[in-house]
């Protein structure tokens, strides 16, 4: 194996650990805190996003405008497959931001409309990414993991936990998606900062602000389930 991909295995020991660790005290405040908060937010704005992130997510499963053509360089390091993706995340970091600034200076209709513009951004990257490392997003197998790789990015502790077993022992279990579960974790992870998007005078920084952080979650997340799964399945060819 050669050095950057034994530096890179290193790392993912280090990111595994943070995935599986416990909650800590200060998180199950926060989750209480989040909870109090969202109890505040009026329904109709729980279910706008709640429908939202339904028909989005599951259109990837049957068929998405998104699938991208696979590489026909099929010889890229691992290296060289990281740094087109760590490109592709600051690009998209970008995107998010701006949309995230105009729409949260737009007030409450605009902030609203920001939850699927958000949605397409992140779905366009896992995409985008997927196809980097060699996989074909025209299977339903790899859409689903998609899926799977989004939620391990925004759930709770908790069910964080649950999601990653699957994606590290991905050749072997039952593939499917607990749809309610996604909506209501994804959902939950983005209430608070989204719903401050929608405040006047706050709304275009904090939209900004969120949707960046947002993203470069996915961004890491994305890199090292793929980075795992990519040095999995190379060993096993070896």
């Amino acid at each position: 194996m050669i050095q950057y991909e034994q530096m890179i295995e290193q790392q993912l020991d280090n990111w595994k650990k943070d995935m599986i660790k416990p909650s800590s005290f200060m998180a199950r405040m926060s989750k209480q805190v989040q909870t109090k908060v969202q109890e505040l937010i009026p329904e109709k704005a729980h279910a706008v996003l709640t429908e939202t992130i339904k028909k989005m997510l599951q259109a990837i499963v049957v068929g998405s405008d998104f699938i991208q053509p696979k590489l026909k360089d099929t010889s890229l390091t691992l290296q060289e497959r990281d740094e087109r993706t760590a490109k592709k995340i600051e690009d998209y970091k970008k995107i998010a931001a701006v949309e995230g600034a105009g729409t949260g200076a737009g007030g409450i209709l605009l902030g609203l409309a920001d939850f699927p513009l958000l949605i397409t951004i992140k779905i366009k990257f896992l995409f985008d990414a997927a196809t980097l490392y060699g996989y074909d997003t025209s299977k339903e197998e790899e859409r689903l993991f998609i899926l799977h790789v989004f939620q391990l990015a925004f759930s709770s502790d908790d069910y964080r936990r649950e999601i990653f077993e699957t994606i590290e022992n991905w050749d072997s279990v039952h593939k499917q998606v607990d749809w309610r579960k996604l909506q209501q974790e994804y959902r939950d992870y983005i209430d608070l900062a989204k719903m401050l998007q929608l405040v006047p005078v706050i709304g275009a920084p904090v939209g900004a602000y969120a949707n960046y952080q947002l993203m470069n979650r996915l961004g890491e997340i994305t890199m090292n389930c793929y980075r795992m799964r990519w040095l999995k399945e190379r060993q096993e060819r070896l």
